[in-house]
């Protein structure tokens, strides 16, 4: 199994659990996230019934950062509801990543207003 992928899957859940109310829209979105990286459906049921400790982020190339990021800010503002308890697990994991903590209320402002790539550049020129 695709061990990145894998941990992101894992982030995604405990993010959609830190509000104490994992949305369908939520499951949805992390169940498509997997089947484009062809992740087995049976291995996102055993993480969401046994999330993983979150661990480290040292290997993990810019692209795949910044794919984390911007996966856990779309998770995040996915239901229109941002809980404190979201907010505070999106800059947490930011920070493990190597971005500065504002990173995520730029995202969260600015993540349906320009393309991935746009943003990624303003994120590696201005966030690390």
């Amino acid at each position: 199994m695709d061990i990145v992928t894998r941990k992101q899957l894992n982030i995604l859940i405990q993010l959609a659990e830190a509000d104490k109310h994992f949305s369908v829209l939520e499951r949805d979105r992390i169940y498509e996230i997997a089947a484009k990286r062809n992740y087995p459906i049976e291995g996102v049921k055993e993480l969401i019934q046994n999330p993983e400790p979150i661990g480290s982020f040292g290997a993990l190339s810019n692209d795949q950062k910044f794919d984390y990021l911007y996966s856990c800010i779309d998770l995040m503002l996915i239901d229109e509801k941002i809980f404190d308890s979201e907010l505070i697990f999106c800059i947490d994991i930011a920070i493990k990543l190597g971005f500065k903590k504002d990173v995520v209320t730029f995202l969260k402002d600015e993540i349906h207003n320009h393309p991935a790539a746009t943003l990624k550049q303003i994120v590696f020129d201005r966030y690390t």
